[in-house]
């Protein structure tokens, strides 16, 4: 008898999301497209509520730590993404300028081949998933987002990296006509493009993951669209937005937020409630829309997941 053991952060399918958005679903389903377009209650209710039209297909995560998810509008009005602003609630209304048609990825380093493919090609090659993961910032907030995209494993060997690359390096896009801040520097103290990476172990762990969208519909603008990595045990920052070109290489790469200032900011970047940022604590955490704070876990919960990765690591140190 075989017995399947699934992996902890798999999350039961009537819990993936809130119910009335999971009956919407469900009611989307029976209608099929074209009742869809001429119902204008269903239209109206789905703007009632800020929940868009469900438009990608993939496999169900299901929630067996019964996380209870944020909102679609919380998740989606409350961002950094500092290539537009440095305010999380402006974000949204300026990210219009980001073009996301014909996406192109570059991926070069230490590879069989170089080359470059189209976002919509690339992602042809795999089955979308959600992957239900709390997120918490190294400012102290937090939420808990449904994504849906793939394994950065399953992405990894599609790409075929030469044994000799010991890390992935990931860049967001830069353009200064899609992100105003690229030109004009309000936030002086990043130099663009955004720059992130990863240890080709942890780049493998079965929790790292590339999203395409969020609560079944296409990734919004603010949330890094059309591409961005999700490290759900570490802090936010290294979930790197709107990525346009990933590298194999064999030294480690400087993050843009360690080469601003690396005594608050390291390349692991852990989720670890034991370790204070050197101006404020990171025992606890506000999840967006609750009033009081609770405690951070370590890992951020996906200790059993990933704390083999770091075994025999000053934690202090390699921050």
């Amino acid at each position: 008898m075989n017995i399947i053991k699934k992996p902890s952060w798999d999350i039961p399918s009537s819990e993936v999301t809130p119910e009335e958005l999971f009956n919407k679903r469900r009611t989307f389903l029976k209608l099929g497209a074209a009742s869809l377009v001429a119902s204008g209650a269903l239209i109206e209710a789905l703007a009632k509520d800020n929940i868009p039209v469900p438009n990608l297909k993939y496999l169900k995560d299901k929630n067996i730590n019964n996380l209870k998810l944020n909102t679609y509008e919380q998740i989606t009005t409350y961002n950094n993404f500092y290539e537009f602003t440095t305010s999380k609630k402006g974000v949204k209304d300026l990210a219009h300028t980001l073009k996301t048609d014909d996406w192109e990825i570059e991926i070069d380093g230490l590879v069989e081949k170089p080359f470059k493919i189209q976002l919509a090609d690339l992602s042809k090659n795999f089955t979308l998933e959600e992957r239900i993961y709390r997120f918490r910032c190294v400012e102290g907030w937090s939420m808990v987002v449904p994504w849906n995209g793939f394994s950065l494993a399953s992405f990894i060997k599609f790409a075929k990296p030469l044994s000799s690359a010991k890390y992935i390096r990931f860049e967001t896009k830069y353009d200064d006509e899609m992100f105003p801040d690229q030109a004009r520097g309000v936030f002086a103290s990043i130099d663009y493009p955004y720059v992130e990476a990863l240890r080709m172990d942890e780049a493998m762990n079965e929790l790292s993951f590339l999203a395409t969208g969020l609560y079944g519909s296409t990734l919004p603008n603010q949330n890094g669209a059309p591409l961005r990595l999700v490290v759900p045990w570490k802090y936010g920052f290294k979930s790197i937005k709107s990525i346009s070109k990933i590298s194999f290489v064999d030294k480690e790469p400087l993050n843009t937020w360690q080469r601003s200032n690396k005594r608050e900011y390291g390349f692991y970047a852990n989720v670890n409630p034991n370790v204070d940022h050197p101006r404020w604590s990171q025992k606890k955490e506000r999840v967006l829309g609750k009033f009081l704070k609770q405690k951070t876990l370590m890992y951020n919960g996906y200790e059993k997941e990933v704390a083999h990765m770091y075994k025999g690591m000053d934690l202090r140190k390699f921050i």
